[in-house]
């Protein structure tokens, strides 16, 4: 074993520039493809790095079919090649050709091992292996003899360094790619279709194509499927009649098959294309029914929204008709918890995901608070520290929570001449899992105490008064499920802190 290698072979190997190591993931972020067709295990081999100056070759990855059994049941990737098979592998690495077609003697049977160069741009940078079990498989059946030259195509084309394509990004990159399994069509030089698997051509009859297809262009077929309910675009007609690689999906009706097309070449030119189908209307409808959903939750967001500005409005034609300035100022304060509520839902319209990012909106709501509790006086505020994205079921609640210690902290903790108030949020990871610690802090009214308050328990028992605080306690503790403290500094200065619990 290489110690050093064997958490990621491939992305610590010494020895492979950054453009090798590139392509080697490249291949093996699609080789499951080449070892279902081949109905063998493959495994990826590179020499020892020069460093450890042991020679031989080591498994760098490795792949196990989906349409026979493997033959390898424990992980080979980390692991060194036997001296019977090092041979092979240089063998195969000198003469950039296939080699051992004839079965070796292997500790758990007898295997029939071939080895492919992988080359780019002219240099072998690995060398593939095949395994099989002989005697697993007396016959094969005519899928399985098409689907083994459809392998053996596509390994010429790694031991001349045409595959993997750099313009056609592996399938797992994109969900729903079909694989072997799901359907397969074989194109020959003429476009036209040299074999169809069984589930291929399911698929084609669930788009309405009846017709036999082997020996037929399939594009003209699906274009004269689709009459009357659109039409091939150019991309799809390009993939379906092997021009170029890549993906497409054809639609007729409530059926849509995605297509995925690899490009054949020889030596000079194109000699054909693989194409995979599969069918992906349930997977496309339920991307429908999520992309619905989220519409429908961000238009309720929105109503939302719109309902409690009118409430707003309604409540500031209240307040200009109260004579009493009690009234008039209890009627603001509800006003800003409203217009609060009202611009997070705002932000949640914006954003439908199960956390949000609320630095900006959190920030806003701040010093929109404190100008509104300033009421003309030269009151400044300043945010520090981030709260990042948070769960969007807290949002609200914590949005509340800075409106009232920011009203709090202006009325009770400034004086007349004004003064600064500043909102602190920092994450801590702590035993118990991560915590928000959001802190109001205001610059003192001018009173200057003796000694220093220490940090209390509850703010119930450091002030319980105001129906403001009432709020804050009871969303920090109920809604929240956090605790609250509060401090008071020799020169005047007042810290409210609310710790909220993330996890």
């Amino acid at each position: 074993m290489v110690t050093s290698l064997s958490a990621d072979p491939l992305r610590l190997h010494p020895d492979l520039s950054a453009g090798d190591r590139d392509w080697l993931l490249t291949l093996v972020g699609d080789w499951q493809l080449i070892a279902d067709l081949s109905l063998a295990d493959l495994v990826l081999w590179c020499p020892a790095p020069r460093s450890d100056g042991t020679g031989g070759y080591y498994a760098m990855a490795q792949a196990r079919p989906v349409t026979a059994a493997t033959l390898f049941h424990r992980d080979l990737v980390g692991s060194r090649a036997r001296a019977d098979l090092r041979a092979l592998l240089t063998q195969a690495w000198r003469s950039h050709d296939t080699a051992g077609a004839e079965p070796i003697e292997a500790p758990d049977g007898t295997l029939q091992v071939r080895l492919w160069p992988v080359k780019r741009d002219g240099r072998v940078l690995a060398v593939l292996t095949e395994h099989r079990d002989p005697d697993s498989r007396r016959e094969l059946t005519s899928i399985e003899l098409n689907y083994r030259a459809a392998a053996e195509r596509l390994l010429h084309m790694t031991r001349r360094g045409q595959w993997p394509d750099p313009a056609d990004p592996p399938g797992f990159w994109i969900g729903g790619t079909p694989r072997v399994g799901d359907g397969l069509i074989v194109l020959d030089a003429d476009a036209r279709a040299a074999f169809a698997s069984p589930n291929a051509v399911s698929a084609l009859r669930r788009l309405g194509v009846a017709v036999s297809i082997e020996g037929q262009v399939l594009a003209p077929i699906l274009t004269q499927a689709m009459i009357g309910t659109g039409a091939l675009d150019e991309d799809a007609w390009s993939v379906l009649s092997g021009a170029r690689g890549g993906r497409a999906e054809v639609q007729i009706g409530k059926v849509t098959i995605m297509v995925r097309g690899i490009v054949v070449r020889g030596r000079e030119e194109r000699d054909g294309a693989l194409l995979m189908l599969r069918d992906v209307s349930e997977l496309r409808r339920q991307e429908q029914r999520l992309v619905s959903k989220d519409a429908t939750i961000r238009e309720i967001h929105h109503r939302v929204k719109n309902n409690l500005q009118t409430v707003g409005s309604l409540l500031r034609m209240q307040a200009r008709r109260a004579t009493s300035q009690e009234a008039r100022q209890a009627l603001a304060q509800a006003m800003q918890r409203v217009d609060t509520i009202a611009l997070v839902h705002q932000s949640l319209s914006e954003d439908v995901a199960g956390h949000v990012d609320v630095d900006a909106l959190m920030a806003r709501l701040f010093r929109l608070a404190v100008e509104v509790a300033g009421d003309g006086r030269q009151v400044r505020s300043r945010v520090e520290g981030e709260f990042g994205a948070l769960p969007t079921r807290i949002t609200t609640a914590l949005a509340l929570v800075i409106n009232e210690l920011a009203t709090n902290a202006v009325e009770h903790g400034t004086g007349p001449e004004g003064g600064l108030v500043r909102l602190v949020a920092r994450r801590d990871l702590t035993p118990i899992g991560e915590l928000l610690e959001v802190e109001v802090v205001d610059s003192g009214s001018g009173h200057q105490p003796s000694s220093v308050e220490p940090a209390k328990g509850p703010l119930a028992q450091a002030d319980g008064g105001g129906l403001g605080l009432r709020i804050v306690r009871t969303l920090v503790e109920s809604e929240l499920g956090g605790t609250l403290s509060r401090s008071q500094a020799v020169d005047g200065s007042t810290r409210v802190s609310a710790r909220v619990p993330l996890d």
